[in-house]
């Protein structure tokens, strides 16, 4: 199976500066940011673990919960990513990083 830590480390730090931004960073955008990743992770995750069947959209449960959403998200992905193509986990980190890096 593959290791997966890159991608749970580097979604911890990215879900951990989260839960300290002021509710004015998140509403200027870093919630949506996050809320959009947690999204295509949610996404991703479903497509290989059910394969035929179509995805179902992560509900937006407000900019508190983004990091919440997008832990559980990430970690979901984490899961199923090793029977992922090879390249699936580096692209994840490095969607996670890209995020971090506009916050």
């Amino acid at each position: 199976m593959l290791d997966t830590t890159p991608l749970l480390t580097a979604l911890e730090r990215l879900t951990d500066r989260l839960r300290t931004l002021p509710e004015s960073r998140l509403r200027r955008g870093a919630a949506a940011e996050a809320l959009a990743l947690a999204r295509e992770f949610a996404l991703r995750a479903q497509r290989i673990e059910f394969p035929g069947r179509p995805p179902a959209e992560l509900r937006d449960a407000g900019i508190f919960a983004v990091a919440d959403q997008l832990a559980v998200a990430g970690r979901d992905l984490a899961l199923v990513i090793g029977t992922a193509p090879s390249g699936s986990l580096d692209e994840a980190v490095a969607l996670v990083e890209a995020v971090e890096k506009r916050l």
